[in-house]
């Protein structure tokens, strides 16, 4: 079983394990199924590969949003590739502004499966082709997303020395980017449902055992009774789970691809 602890969120893999000995108390399987078929018409991935051709600028403004989402895994690449960072910068920039201005949402078919993989095959397409036009371009010119390179430094500068190939740090980053945005959805719920303090308490727990207060300690801290906290965090756990299959959800073409994908982060993650 997998397990990830995020210094800075504290969330473990284990909690999102299929396995006997996973973490969190077992739920239905409706609860840990794949997203119902007609939950795909509104994930952004399936937005472009279905409107592409008749709701382009739909299409686009889906597009858009997972560009804006996922950009650090392309930098990771290109930094891990050897370019110094202005230039990551301006190849990352250069590519979004390719991709996002040059009809590319048409030429997009099902059959690109994986939102990461057709990423990936776009951008090394484009470093072929586009490097010698970024180069000669004024820097800073044709931004079109925001991009904050001092922590994508940041955590580049915490990879041990030539462990990682250009391929596996974006696959690591488009691990720890995917995991990022599930917890920061299930923070926002919480807090735009008035319970932040609760989250700020229990979110430890995410950790699996181990990683947090005792049950009573954090029943005192709340005023509960631990029987209530018990819930609470199963609650919590669960919500995690349903959060990251969604997230899942909006990066792959079908279903069925979301627990293979979601087996894929696993592996990934197994090495952080």
């Amino acid at each position: 079983m997998a397990s990830l602890a995020f210094p800075a969120f504290g969330v473990s893999l284990a909690c999102v394990s299929t396995s006997a000995h996973a973490t969190l108390p077992e739920t239905t399987s409706t609860a840990m199924g794949p997203p119902p078929q007609s939950a795909f018409v509104t994930t952004h991935w399936s937005v472009v590969l279905t409107a592409g051709r008749s709701d382009t600028t739909r299409a686009e403004a889906a597009l858009a949003r997972l560009c804006r989402t996922y950009w650090h895994p392309l930098y990771a690449y290109v930094r891990r590739r050897g370019h110094p960072p202005e230039d990551a910068e301006d190849l990352t920039q250069g590519f979004f502004a390719h991709l996002l201005g040059h009809g590319a949402v048409a030429t997009v078919s099902p059959e690109k499966g994986r939102f990461r993989c057709f990423l990936l095959a776009s951008f090394n397409h484009f470093l072929s082709d586009e490097w010698d036009k970024v180069r000669a371009q004024k820097r800073g010119a044709g931004n079109v997303i925001s991009l904050d390179t001092k922590s994508a430094e940041t955590w580049l500068s915490q990879l041990p020395a030539a462990t990682l190939t250009p391929d596996q740090a974006f696959e690591r980053r488009w691990a720890i980017t995917l995991l990022e945005q599930v917890y920061q959805r299930l923070e926002a719920e919480h807090r735009q449902q008035g319970k932040g303090p609760l989250f700020n308490a229990l979110r430890t727990t995410l950790a699996g055992p181990g990683n947090s207060a005792p049950y009573a300690e954090l029943a005192l801290r709340l005023g509960m009774n631990e029987g209530a906290v018990k819930v609470a965090v199963h609650r919590l756990r669960q919500r995690y789970r349903t959060l990251l299959r969604e997230t899942i959800a909006e990066t792959v073409s079908t279903p069925a691809e979301v627990e293979e994908e979601l087996r894929y982060l696993l592996r990934i993650v197994a090495g952080c």
